[in-house]
């Protein structure tokens, strides 16, 4: 099985293609260029990506995506990039928590138990948040993780908080909201370790491939962003609502 896999929740990115099965391996794994915008890049390139490692587009078994959270645009434009090209080659897609992605990689040389911390930078002073244990299973398949706390949005002293009254503070943080907020971490769970924040697109991949083997893909409408957040347009919009007076009629 080839897969080929795309992260656009930040501002980098990554592509990479994965290949294999039970053992998923990440044949090449390219960072963006930070200083322009997926629209810009995307999807020019793969298009690089494919060519540089020789592999025809219709060589491709499965795309699979990020599907959040992070930039709004970010995602829209990643995962509509992916469903083009997924229904132009009639492939399937598998669509991958970024959270998810960063434990994963987190994971690797963990022992069983070990409790992992993924803070994801949500802007506007919050942390995109998740909490997970690790298994004995391998990395990347999909018993490794056993999530304690999903998605969340908020502020990251609430979050550690929160996490605390869940049991002992993570040992382990990844992510560039971890690198962010190391100072808050530090003040709450002394002596966690925070990890540099990896390419995510090679994990991506790699649990897509787990996805895969068991059936678990969908047609590319079937993929659905995990945006966490309601994006800035309905919240102007329900603010502007409810401020109305009592004898303004809504726009049709």
């Amino acid at each position: 099985m080839q897969v080929l896999a795309l992260d656009t929740t930040g501002r980098r990115g990554s592509i990479a293609i994965v290949r294999g099965g039970d053992r998923a391996v990440t044949v090449a794994e390219y960072a963006g260029d930070a200083s322009r915008s997926h629209a810009e890049r995307l999807p020019a390139d793969i298009v690089e990506l494919l060519r540089a490692n020789e592999i025809p587009m219709s060589a491709i078994d499965c795309f699979a995506v990020a599907s959040g959270p992070g930039s709004f645009t970010g995602l829209r434009i990643g995962i509509a990039t992916l469903q083009g090209l997924a229904l132009v080659t009639r492939r399937p897609m598998v669509g991958v928590s970024a959270l998810a992605a960063l434990a994963h990689l987190a994971s690797e040389g963990r022992a069983r138990g070990d409790r992992v911390g993924v803070w994801m930078d949500g802007y506007r002073r919050e942390v995109f948040a998740a909490l997970y244990d690790v298994t004995d299973e391998p990395p990347f398949t999909l018993g490794r993780l056993i999530e304690i706390e999903g998605a969340t949005v908020g502020d990251p002293a609430a979050t550690l908080d929160r996490w605390i009254e869940l049991g002992p503070p993570p040992a382990l943080f990844i992510g560039d909201g971890a690198e962010l907020y190391r100072d808050r971490i530090a003040s709450a769970a002394a002596g966690a370790r925070i990890l540099p924040t990896p390419l995510l697109a090679g994990a991506i991949g790699r649990v897509a491939v787990a996805h895969a083997l068991r059936g678990e893909t969908v047609s590319p409408s079937g993929i659905q962003p995990l945006y966490v957040r309601r994006p800035d347009a309905e919240l102007a919009r329900d603010h502007a609502l409810a401020h109305r007076g009592p004898d303004v009629a809504p726009a049709d």
